[in-house]
């Protein structure tokens, strides 16, 4: 699925590698819908394939493949070493994003067992945080575009890499509405992980 025109993988929400030796995907993807539907029809090595219309705001496509470049060293490096695969998975420009979970030994591991070629890096390391993206979900729709573009900007690196007036110009609003927006953001979020 890798490099089709007119489709953005925007995440994998699932992925599962069956008895039969296909593997199953769900993807969260936008675009045109349509033309991804036919070159899944048309794409050898997909066995089923399925393209769910979100109401405008994307798609989910689930495929049942042969093969699959999308998570199937990922997955084959979690199931030798007893890891634990989180969903969804996302696509950035880097490349793709996952959460493994594991005793430390299995995810030192895991690390040795990533083939040459294969570039990664490890963003994190700690305790683990099931249902972290539940956090955002007492969002407002407009605090959470406001938390996220502060998050892409690099409002929250350290440095800080944008101030309030930085993400206001981008979504064409004032800082000061900016600055609301996060507080009550921030305080939902943190409130959250505390409880």
């Amino acid at each position: 699925l890798a490099g089709h025109d007119g489709i953005t993988r925007e995440a994998l929400l699932h992925v599962d590698a069956r008895a039969d030796g296909t593997t199953v995907l769900l993807y969260r993807v936008t675009g045109d819908g349509a033309r991804f539907a036919d070159t899944l029809e048309k794409r050898a090595g997909v066995v089923d394939h399925d393209v769910v219309d979100l109401a405008g705001s994307g798609y989910h496509a689930f495929v049942q493949a042969d093969a699959v470049d999308d998570g199937g060293i990922l997955l084959e490096i979690a199931r030798d070493n007893a890891l634990i695969v989180d969903t969804p998975l996302e696509f950035t420009d880097e490349g793709l994003r996952a959460t493994l979970v594991g005793t430390h030994e299995n995810l030192r591991a895991a690390l040795g067992a990533v083939p040459d070629g294969l570039d990664f890096s490890v963003d994190n390391a700690g305790t683990y945080v099931p249902g972290g993206e539940d956090l955002l979900s007492p969002l407002t729709d407009r605090q959470l575009e406001v938390f996220e573009t502060a998050v892409e900007e690099g409002y929250y690196d350290v440095p800080r890499q944008a101030t309030h007036k930085d993400i206001a110009d981008n979504l064409g609003c004032a800082p000061s509405t900016v600055d609301e927006h996060l507080r009550k953001a921030e305080s939902r979020v943190v409130t959250g992980l505390i409880q």
